[in-house]
């Protein structure tokens, strides 16, 4: 009975009358910005991560969460050295590779572009290059075949089952120096990632075919692990360090890449203390409001009180409304 009692009186106090009509809008438009602050907050944050996880997504995705190098110049393909890596808790993915400096030749274009070796089955989980296959595609990936991005196809005008040639400067060593090498390569097919710096400079070879094309017998230049959570990527990277030892080192995106996410970071808490101060503004117009009505109903509290209403009814009242 006590709790109708009260909801029925906080109603009546919101309603307004011709003594407490003000007060009924000011408690209306704290309502209001109470309200809109919130949404707008809730939208805001909501862009920026999603901001965030779109330039996660497009960075990171093509080149790992996490990166092992060895100390001296290339290392092994070795079976056991990617064991170790895969019983760390929480790797999902891990690809050896060959990443180069080169010169793309065609039709007396040059330009110089970075070339990735990968295996066919590595490049066929990295949904960042399956899944924005635009021509051809990456099944039988192997030999003096190559993958180019579209942005770099339009440029030097080819298409799927062109031929074109690679300029390793650091080519063969002769008895009067070290002479370039040079190899055509045919164009199994054309991806669009939608990252320009990617889409126009970055080539796949076979990893064997890279392998020989940069004398590099059977090494690789890094190894590219993936996890299940970015964000807990500095922890993975301290204990596969631990495992390695100091023959090799390990770095995450969060060192790579730290000033362009560190921007995005003070950008997003920025946005959120100024909408949290709309909130705060806000819920001070509806404190303001209050207190109003409570002084404005000091003679109804006095008779609610003799008729027998508790310190927790009336103070209940206030708060439902």
């Amino acid at each position: 009975m006590n709790s109708v009692f009260e909801r029925f009186i906080a109603f009546r106090y919101l309603s307004s009358s011709k003594q407490e009509g003000f007060v009924s809008v000011i408690a209306i438009f704290s309502l209001l910005g109470i309200m809109l602050g919130v949404a707008t907050l809730i939208i805001v944050l909501s862009v920026m991560n999603g901001f965030r996880q779109e330039l996660l997504t497009k960075i990171i995705g093509m080149s790992g969460h996490m990166w092992v190098l060895p100390n001296a110049q290339n290392f092994p393909e070795s079976e056991d050295l990617l064991k170790t890596i895969r019983s760390i808790p929480g790797v999902e993915k891990v690809h050896p590779v060959v990443e180069r400096q080169s010169v793309l030749m065609h039709k007396g274009k040059a330009r110089g572009i970075q070339v990735h070796g990968m295996r066919e089955e590595d490049l066929k989980k990295r949904e960042m290059i399956s899944g924005t296959m635009q021509y051809g595609s990456l099944d039988g990936f192997e030999g003096d075949k190559i993958l180019l991005g579209k942005r770099l196809a339009d440029t030097l005008q080819v298409n799927v089952g062109d031929k074109i040639a690679l300029l390793n400067p650091d080519g063969n060593r002769t008895a009067f120096g070290t002479t370039p090498k040079q190899k055509s390569f045919e164009i199994q097919g054309i991806f669009e990632m939608g990252v320009n710096e990617y889409d126009k400079n970055i080539v796949f070879l076979p990893l064997d075919a890279a392998q020989k094309f940069f004398n590099l017998s059977g090494e690789v230049t890094n190894i590219e692990i993936f996890v299940d959570d970015i964000n807990h990527s500095r922890g993975y990277a301290q204990l596969l360090q631990s495992k390695l030892g100091e023959d090799y080192r390990v770095f995450d995106w969060q060192h790579s890449q730290s000033p362009f996410f560190q921007a995005v970071q003070v950008e997003r808490d920025v946005m959120f203390l100024i909408l949290t101060l709309i909130i705060i503004i806000a819920a001070f117009n509806i404190i303001s409001s209050l207190i109003m009505l409570v002084k404005d109903k000091t003679r109804d509290i006095a008779i609610m009180r003799t008729m027998g209403a508790t310190r927790g009814s009336i103070l209940k009242i206030f708060f439902l409304t």
